[in-house]
């Protein structure tokens, strides 16, 4: 069969789905995709029935949100390229949205031709709940995060490392070695977000990892316990994980751009509030607990 290889750029509301991947009796993005793609380019009968035709730069957990998710297929009809987009959108519900497709050559792969993967999590820092802020936040309201403190010992964490202690249970990687390239955590009022571009990221990374943040930061385990749990893989020690509706891969890089970059470079929007109501600052008795 001859045809043409289609990369997409895809963002999706991570909440109503178990995720990218496909799994038996779940509703995932895949599924809906591959469905949306089969009923505008069907198969030969026989041809790859039981298998997906997509593959994505990254599998996203149950309740993880994409800004711009890269995924690519192979197409045997006469769509164009351009034109697969729009033609999907027509087919896909609301949660999922293509903002650009391109033709990429036949051994080009979303996966394995990235450079890296770069995620968001954002953390809302206040006092009383936020009814627009809850699908895209994790609530802290017990304590202000210490966040000149997680910014610090997130900067600890660039270069090449063996990050088994923010790895969950499943992986099927071969080691848990891994290049962190850029970090960064910002606040503006009662919003942190912080972002982490890596080469490739381990089964339930950056969740267990922020999970581990906000502990040092609200003065329940000290800098050095982050420190020594990742450093010498303590994932015994590592209990907590933040939830998934506060993360978002933000985007994938690849050696040469091939979508515009109005399509993929930032999508998410950055949230900002009026006003500021945040919890009371940490205090500590003279044994560094905090009170």
């Amino acid at each position: 069969m001859t045809g043409q290889r289609i990369a997409l750029c895809l963002q999706y509301d991570g909440g109503p789905f178990c995720g990218w991947q496909r799994q038996p009796q779940h509703r995932s993005v895949q599924q809906i995709l591959d469905e949306a793609i089969e009923a505008l380019d069907p198969l030969p009968a026989g041809v790859g029935a039981k298998l997906s035709r997509t593959i994505a730069a990254g599998r996203t957990d149950t309740g993880v949100h994409a800004a711009a998710q890269v995924v690519h297929f192979d197409c045997h009809g006469p769509i164009p390229a351009p034109r697969w987009a729009p033609a999907l959108n027509g087919r896909l519900p609301g949660s999922i949205r293509v903002r650009a497709s391109a033709a990429v050559a036949p051994d080009w792969h979303a996966c394995f031709s990235a450079t890296y993967r770069r995620y968001r999590y954002c953390i809302y820092n206040a006092r009383r709940p936020n009814l627009f802020l809850a699908p895209i936040s994790w609530h802290r309201y017990q304590w202000r995060l210490q966040d000149h403190l997680m910014q610090e010992l997130l900067q600890e964490l660039l270069g090449h490392h063996d990050f088994s202690a923010f790895q969950r249970a499943g992986s099927q990687r071969a080691h848990a070695r891994t290049t962190v390239q850029e970090v960064s955590l910002q606040r503006e009022g009662d919003i942190l977000t912080l972002e982490i571009q890596a080469s490739g990221f381990l089964y339930g990374m950056v969740r267990l990892l922020v999970g581990q943040l906000v502990a040092a930061g609200e003065g329940r385990i000290s800098p050095e316990q982050f420190r020594q749990r990742w450093r010498e893989q303590r994932r015994d020690e590592v209990k907590e994980a933040a939830p998934p509706q506060g993360l978002c891969l933000l985007r994938v890089g690849y050696p040469e751009p091939v979508f515009p970059r109005g399509a993929w470079y930032d999508c998410q929007p950055r949230y900002r509030l009026e006003t500021s109501d945040p919890p009371p600052e940490i205090t500590s008795n003279p044994t560094g607990e905090v009170l």
